[in-house]
């Protein structure tokens, strides 16, 4: 009988869950059996990526951007009572579904209660530094504490000098065994011609999603190329619109979109992590616009725009024609990382 690994992803956006399905082709690919596990949007996604799979739906741990980015922190603060209930659900959950479904092992993507005592354990970040501005030190006191919890830590970078995610995943004072796995994305290059001058991809928690998104319908109405806007909003069917020069999806799976960026010119997107990973992967040129008050994002758009990558600018300073500034950047490129995913595993395999 298959050992069953029970796969966890954070429903924050589409990123955690995204930078999933490689972890799970992986476990199939080695004879393990993945159960996904997750909620809302994230949930949705893998359901769709791997239907002949079994799911399970997690507590929900609700999380919202503030409308405006200088009260990012203080509604993250508002609302840690109710994150707290929600890993508590969690590990209660967890529990449950480890003793009813026999699982082996558990990989969890920055789910912070989804963890047990009798059976390994793996915890996914690129954040061994947790940036919360001036409370930097205490966030990631916190969360290093958290992860303790797990038997392993794998960060989804390279461990030189030569990384994407800078000081986020990369700190000297860490005591938990962390293992650098390299950049997770589901996709592949391929050289497909290019069709258009302009793909926006948006994911994120609400507002701020719908924010941008409306920022974006009102300036691209002016921009003259070729647009494919995709929403990032997860339901039931794919809905496709025309909507003068713009052609608007709701969502892509995987395959669709893989083929769309390679055949794209140029990527607008947040600067999510896994959203760099996928875009490295592909060798794509990007202008990034971070979410206002993410600490995260705002790093990684302001180190790929110093390091002459790629241009970014604020949510609020976004004009038609910042985006011509993008040519003049090297674009982003992948490097070269063999993952040992039977070694990885091996955790796994202990009885």
């Amino acid at each position: 009988m298959k050992k069953r690994i029970l796969v966890a992803p954070l429903n924050w956006g589409l990123g955690h869950a995204t930078r999933s399905i490689p972890i799970i082709y992986e476990l199939i690919k080695h004879g393990f059996q993945p159960i996904i596990a997750s909620d809302g949007v994230a949930l949705t996604l893998l359901q769709k990526e791997f239907p002949r799979l079994t799911s399970i739906e997690l507590p929900s741990y609700n999380v919202t951007y503030a409308k405006k980015g200088k009260h990012f922190k203080l509604k993250m603060i508002k609302d840690s009572p109710k994150l707290l209930k929600a890993i508590k659900a969690e590990k209660k959950v967890t529990k449950f579904i480890v003793k009813t479904h026999n699982i082996g092992g558990i990989i969890s993507d920055n789910r912070l209660g989804v963890y047990s005592k009798k059976i390994p354990s793996v915890f996914i970040t690129h954040q061994l530094n947790v940036l919360t501005g001036s409370t930097t030190w205490l966030s990631t006191m916190m969360h290093q504490k958290i992860i303790k919890k797990f038997n392993a830590c794998w960060v989804p970078d390279t461990e030189g000098d030569i990384n994407l995610s800078g000081k986020l995943g990369h700190t000297d004072n860490f005591e938990i065994p962390t293992t650098y796995i390299g950049p997770l994305s589901r996709f592949q290059k391929k050289y497909l011609n290019i069709k258009n001058d302009l793909m926006v991809l948006l994911s994120g928690p609400e507002p701020q999603r719908t924010l941008l998104e409306k920022v974006l319908f009102l300036e691209l109405k002016n921009y003259t190329g070729k647009v494919v806007f995709v929403k990032g909003i997860m339901e039931k069917e794919q809905t496709i619109q025309i909507i003068g020069n713009m052609t608007v999806y709701n969502f892509m799976t995987s395959n669709l979109l893989e083929k769309t960026i390679n055949q794209s010119e140029l990527i607008l997107s947040r600067s999510g992590y896994t959203t760099i990973m996928d875009l490295a992967k592909l060798n794509k040129k990007a202008f990034f616009i971070p979410t206002p008050g993410q600490f995260e994002q705002e790093y990684l758009a302001k180190r790929l725009t110093g390091l002459e990558l790629a241009p970014s600018c604020t949510q609020e300073g976004f004009t038609l024609d910042k985006l011509k500034n993008a040519t003049s950047f090297k674009g982003l490129s992948s490097f070269e990382c063999n993952t040992n995913f039977e070694k990885l595993f091996n955790l796994f395999e202990c009885e």
